[in-house]
């Protein structure tokens, strides 16, 4: 049952929110970055998960001490709104709901890509009206669901990694060498893409048990434990296929298992990616409608968003909403371009949580000072460093929210 002030219901202890953050981490995102990633850093793809790693540390440090500070639903938007100013909240929220939206049409042809390739499209928009269904009927459904399947993806991925370690190595092939910095920080940006899912602990904050204890120990639990999967994936993938194979292949994993020797091995990853894609898809659904869920309470968004369902306790107009756009998304756009906007978008979210965590005083548990700054000069030049198409449609989102939030502050007077 929901509150009767329309709060959500605080159910998620410590466990519940590191397996929400790892079902966002470790999915997808490791099935669908590494290759592209590899074709722009080549031989220096560890080089850039490191970069990426730094960069998501210092957003996590940030977000989870703004999160603890301000637990309730909405994460940045929330955030930057009580630290800088209603429009810096409102701009960050439409960020993440404008970069996740399209995370999870990523996520979704994941699914599509692998599961059924000939009818990617129709399989995607299938799988988001599933989620969106778990979804209405309660997060700790949701969170039981990830449960299982980040159990699943966990084993796949250590098949690959024993597989990809011990096997058979002489199929690798290099590309040229000729990475320079740019190369590398472009690699780390679209890895970015697969390390973001710490959020959701965030925006889950007002669905959390003790959040001011439970919300920073969950996102560095869960940013540890995608980081060591990532390292050993990456490892084991160039060992095998090199940095031109892995920067070619459509399904690198599933290719990783075959080129070291173990075929039969490929079905059992490419269902292990469906998984993870859905489990990635469930726990994005979740984030997206938590902000739409609290930019509704502003006014920002239509009231109407922000109604809590009576039996099952979750913004389920809210979910509705996203699960639609996302679904229409899904229809119309393919994988690769969804994770250049997503990263951009996201990074800005990013660039407003770090500079939000640096007004916090000692007081309020403010993290190390050079945390937010390192955060937020990272995401400036891992930002602009992503391809030229990204950066561009990023900015026009941005500049589009801006539009709506001067129509809506005009329409409040």
């Amino acid at each position: 049952m929901a509150s009767q002030d329309g709060t959500l219901h605080r159910r998620l202890g410590l466990t519940d929110s590191v397996v929400i953050g790892l079902g966002a981490m470790v999915g997808a995102g490791i099935f669908a970055a590494l290759a592209p990633a590899a074709a722009s850093a080549g031989s220096w793809l560890p080089v850039a998960l490191a970069v990426a790693a730094v960069l998501a540390y210092c957003n996590a440090t940030s977000s989870a001490r703004l999160a603890a500070r301000y637990p309730v639903s909405g994460g940045t938007y929330v955030y930057g709104r009580e630290r800088l100013g209603p429009f810096w909240g409102y701009l960050a929220g439409w960020g993440f709901v404008a970069g996740k939206s399209a995370s999870c049409a990523a996520m979704a042809l994941t699914v599509g890509s692998y599961a059924w390739p000939e009818q990617a499209h129709a399989v995607a928009v299938g799988a988001v009206a599933a989620i969106t269904a778990v979804n209405y009927t309660g997060v700790q459904k949701s969170a039981f669901v990830t449960r299982v399947l980040v159990a699943v993806v966990l084993a796949v991925l250590a098949i690959v990694i024993v597989i990809g370690l011990a096997g058979t190595h002489s199929a690798a092939t290099a590309l040229p060498d000729r990475i320079g910095p740019r190369e590398v920080l472009t690699a780390a940006g679209l890895l970015f893409f697969a390390f973001a899912g710490y959020a959701r602990i965030a925006t889950l904050g007002e669905e959390v048990r003790d959040p001011r204890r439970t919300i920073p120990r969950a996102v560095m639990i869960a940013l540890g434990l995608a980081l060591v999967v990532y390292a050993l994936v990456a490892v084991a993938a160039l060992s095998v296929l090199g940095s031109a194979g892995l920067a070619q292949a459509t399904d690198p994993l599933a290719r990783v298992v075959g080129a070291a020797g173990v075929p039969a091995a490929a079905p059992v990853v490419r269902i292990g990616a469906v998984l993870a894609a859905t489990g990635s898809l469930l726990a994005l659904i979740l984030g997206v409608s938590r902000t739409v869920l609290a930019m509704a309470r502003d006014r920002y968004l239509p009231g109407a968003l922000a109604a809590v369902h009576p039996r099952f306790g979750v913004p389920h107009r809210a979910e509705l909403v996203v699960g639609a756009m996302v679904a229409v998304v899904a229809a119309l756009f393919d994988l690769r371009a969804a994770i250049g906007f997503s990263s951009f978008t996201v990074l800005f979210y990013y660039l407003i949580a770090n500079i939000s965590a640096a007004t916090l005083t000692t007081e309020e548990n403010r993290p190390p000072r050079w945390v937010p700054v390192v955060g937020a000069v990272g995401c400036v030049v891992v930002g602009f460093s992503l391809p030229l198409g990204s950066v561009l449609a990023g900015l026009g989102a941005l500049a589009l929210g801006t539009a709506l939030y001067g129509l809506a502050r005009r329409s409040r007077r």
